[in-house]
């Protein structure tokens, strides 16, 4: 059976709530139920039939065609399925999902997969500021599943990770992996200044460094280490760059000892 697909109509002129359409709320509807669905943030009421066209499908797999960076909260919620985005989407992509696959095909705005607890979120692009951290008031982010960006990210990327993996193929900035509990953040090429952050414990791996490293992290000299050779096994499916810098020597930087001090950052060896 085919992908039940949202075409999108044209730009919206609000910001829209995507959260509803994750499959556990849209099994079992008709499609006059799903288009029925309201969207809208503001006191204009906007329904998903004012903004897609709908083809019909399996809402196990569901597609939409066409993003927008006011498209917030896509796949928010979901424990099953499979959602692809042809575009970009707005804040808080993935956030709270704990199964399924999101895919977006374009960049992710802040907060992408805030408190995700389990599944695989996938962002082609760039990710906005604050990658799978929590919002103002919670004391965890991430705890589970896979996030991969395959291009930069904004600052404090993997703030507050509990458990789970973070992957970045590019860049990411100031205070990557701030405040860390546990957990793992791999970032492919530099990162911006303070990473690592007043973590406790967790690892950070920065493949081309960054630009200013926290005094309070001891260096504690060139290994080579098979934990992170079975990390490298375990990625290599998702990010072959990634799985490589794992393989080679890395230096090793414990800390922040200004907090717990259980952290690591790993440096590969040039």
């Amino acid at each position: 059976m085919s992908s039940l697909t949202f075409s999108l109509r044209e730009v919206p002129a609000q910001r829209l709530d995507l959260s509803p359409l994750i499959t556990q709320n849209l099994a079992g509807k008709t499609i006059a139920e799903i288009e029925r669905i309201e969207l809208g943030t503001t006191r204009i009421r906007v329904s998903v039939g004012d903004v897609f066209r709908i083809l019909e499908g399996d809402p196990d797999s569901i597609v939409i065609e066409g993003g927008a960076e006011r498209f917030d909260r896509v796949g928010m919620g979901m424990t099953s399925g499979v959602i692809r985005v042809e575009g970009e989407v707005g804040v808080e992509a993935g956030r709270l999902m704990s199964g399924g696959a999101l895919t977006i095909r374009g960049d992710a705005g802040p907060f992408a997969g805030s408190g995700m607890k389990g599944g695989t979120l996938d962002i082609d692009g760039d990710a906005g500021e604050r990658l799978a951290g929590p919002l103002s008031g919670e004391t965890i982010g991430m705890s589970g599943g896979l996030l991969h960006v395959r291009g930069d990210a904004g600052a404090r990327a993997g703030d507050r990770l509990r458990r789970g993996l973070i992957l970045i193929e590019g860049r990411a900035g100031a205070y990557a992996g701030s405040r860390m509990i546990a957990g793992t953040l791999a970032i492919g090429d530099e990162a911006g200044d303070l990473p690592g952050y007043l973590m406790g414990r967790g690892t950070i791996l920065l493949g081309r460094g960054a630009t200013l490293f926290s005094p309070s992290f001891g260096d504690c000299g060139e290994h080579d280490l098979v934990a992170a050779r079975l990390l490298a096994s375990y990625i290599a499916q998702a990010s072959a760059k990634l799985a490589g810098l794992f393989r080679r020597p890395l230096r090793r930087l414990a800390g922040d000892l200004a907090a717990l001090g259980k952290g690591e950052i790993l440096l590969p060896s040039s």
